[in-house]
C-alpha cells in the first residue's frame, strides 16, 4: 500500500517558499491509484545547496545557499463519485544560509521559520475506481489518468524589507494532469500542468510584483523490485514565470530542467522510507542546485 504516499506534500523542495521551487518538483507515483479510507503521516527533511533561493528580479549574483527543510504532511484517501481521490496538507519549515553579492558588496544572511503551506486535492479520472483495501489488493494494474489541484497559501514568514524570504506573500494555484502506464515491473509516467500566481502587493522596496504562469512537465520511469520496494528515474522541465515590478518587465523568464532519483524502502508493515536526490540539468534563470531528502511514512486505515 506504499503507493498511498503519493498524496503527501513532501516534494524535495516543497512549498515554493524560498523562490520558484514549486515548479521544480520531482514526484514519481503521484497518480498511482490508492485504496479508500487510508491515512498517511509523513515526516521528511531535505537539504538543498547551490543557486536555490535566487529570485531573478532581485539583485543577487553568485549565490550559494545551504537550506534545510523539514516538512510535516498528512493525507487521506476517499471515494468521490465512484473514483479514488485524496486530500492532503503539507507544512514546511526552513532554516539555512545564503551567500551572494549585491553589486560589489558580498553578503551572507541566515533565515529560519515557517514557509508557505500547501493544500492538495487529487482525483483519478480513468483507471482508478474507489476500492476498499481488500478490493484494491485484488485489482490488476492498468492505465490511469488523474488530475490535481495544489493551493499554496501566503502564510510563511515574510518581511518586505528583506531580500530573501521564506514566504511569498501571495497565493499560487497549480493544476495538473498525469498519466501512469504499467509495463510489467516497470511503469511510465507523464504529468503536465502549470502554476498561476497572485500578485505580491508588498514586494521588496515597496513595489508590486506580478508573475506570469509557469508551465511544468514531469516524466518518470519506475521499477518495482518487490511490493513497496521501488526505484524511479525522474526528470522535470519548466518554462515561463517572467515578472514585472510596478509594471516594469524583468528579463527573468525561466527555462530550466532537473533530473533525479527516488528510492522507496519498506521498514515495517505500516512504515516506509523514501530517499530522493535531484540536480539541475539545464538552467536559464536560477535553479542550478542539488538536493537530497529522506521522508518517513506511517499509514493506517479507518
Amino acid at each position: 500500500m506504499s503507493r498511498g504516499a503519493v498524496a503527501i506534500l513532501v516534494a524535495a523542495l516543497g512549498a515554493g517558499a524560498v523562490s520558484r521551487a514549486g515548479a521544480q518538483e520531482l514526484e514519481p507515483r503521484a497518480y498511482s491509484p490508492n485504496p479508500t479510507g487510508a491515512n498517511f503521516v509523513v515526516v521528511g527533511i531535505g537539504r538543498s545547496t547551490g543557486d536555490v533561493v535566487t529570485d531573478p528580479s532581485l539583485p543577487f549574483q553568485d549565490v550559494e545557499a545551504k537550506l534545510n527543510q523539514p516538512t510535516l504532511g498528512y493525507s487521506h484517501t476517499l471515494g468521490l463519485f465512484g473514483r479514488s481521490a485524496s486530500i492532503g496538507l503539507g507544512v514546511p519549515y526552513v532554516w539555512g544560509s545564503v551567500e551572494g553579492s549585491v553589486g560589489e558588496e558580498a553578503r551572507r544572511i541566515t533565515r529560519s521559520g515557517l514557509a508557505d503551506p500547501r493544500l492538495r486535492f487529487a482525483v483519478n479520472l480513468v483507471g482508478g475506481p474507489a476500492l476498499d483495501p481488500r478490493e484494491f489488493a485484488a485489482r490488476r494494474p492498468r492505465t490511469s489518468l488523474g488530475a490535481t489541484v495544489i493551493v499554496s497559501a501566503p502564510l510563511g514568514q515574510y518581511d518586505p524589507a528583506k531580500l530573501v524570504n521564506l514566504g511569498t506573500n501571495r497565493w499560487a494555484v497549480k493544476g495538473e494532469l498525469g498519466v501512469s502506464q504499467p509495463l510489467g515491473r516497470f511503469a511510465a509516467e507523464l504529468y503536465a500542468g502549470g502554476w498561476l500566481y497572485g500578485d505580491n502587493d508588498d514586494f521588496y522596496g515597496g513595489v508590486r510584483r506580478e508573475q506570469k504562469p509557469v508551465a511544468t512537465l514531469q516524466a518518470h520511469v519506475v521499477y518495482t523490485i518487490r511490493p513497496r520496494l521501488w526505484l524511479a528515474g525522474d526528470a522535470t522541465f519548466y518554462a515561463g514565470g517572467s515578472t514585472t515590478l510596478d509594471g516594469t518587465p524583468k528579463n527573468d523568464r525561466q527555462q530550466n530542467s532537473r533530473v533525479g532519483l527516488t528510492l522507496a524502502l519498506p521498514v515495517a508493515r505500516r512504515q516506509s522510507l523514501k530517499v530522493t536526490w535531484g540536480s539541475g540539468f539545464t538552467t536559464l534563470a536560477g535553479g542550478d542546485f542539488q538536493t537530497i531528502g529522506v521522508a518517513w511514512q506511517f499509514f493506517w486505515f479507518n
